[in-house]
């Protein structure tokens, strides 16, 4: 393997890694999947100012899913009591969701248990030569604020 096909697999690799160790943390300790987390945690930072709200063609951009899984996605969690939707009041086809309080709260207390899952999972890839370089990279992407 060469050029960039070499890298993108170690990318993929570092990915797979750190998503399964925070999965099994997260399902362990707070029956959540990574993809729930990721989910609870975009709708989180919403507000009811002026753009505030992401429609679920923008959510499911930002966490990586088709709209169609997004949509089963948020079913599932509305189904728990964790999200709630509702139209937008300027434009009744818009569907926003929210996070409830009892999904804000789960999220407050699986928020420490994905922190230490994504530093264990970066220390356990660092030690490996073909991930090294990108465990760097997130590190020092981190440090700067570029994401």
């Amino acid at each position: 393997m060469t050029g960039p096909a070499k890298g993108w697999y170690a990318l993929s690799l570092l990915q797979g890694r750190i998503e399964t160790h925070i999965e099994r943390a997260l399902q362990a300790r707070h029956d959540l999947s990574a993809r729930e987390y990721s989910l609870l945690d975009v709708l989180s930072y919403q507000h009811d100012g002026e753009g505030g709200h992401l429609r679920m063609t923008q959510v499911a951009e930002a966490v990586v899913l088709s709209q169609s899984a997004t949509t089963r996605l948020v079913t599932r969690l509305e189904d728990r009591g964790l999200l709630e939707r509702y139209l937008c009041l300027t434009d009744r086809r818009g569907i926003y969701t929210n996070v409830t309080a009892a999904g804000l709260a789960l999220l407050a207390e699986a928020r420490p248990t994905h922190d230490v899952a994504l530093h264990e999972a970066l220390d356990a890839a660092s030690a490996d030569p073909r991930l090294a370089p990108l465990v760097a990279t997130v590190v020092e992407l981190n440090r700067s604020g570029s994401c």
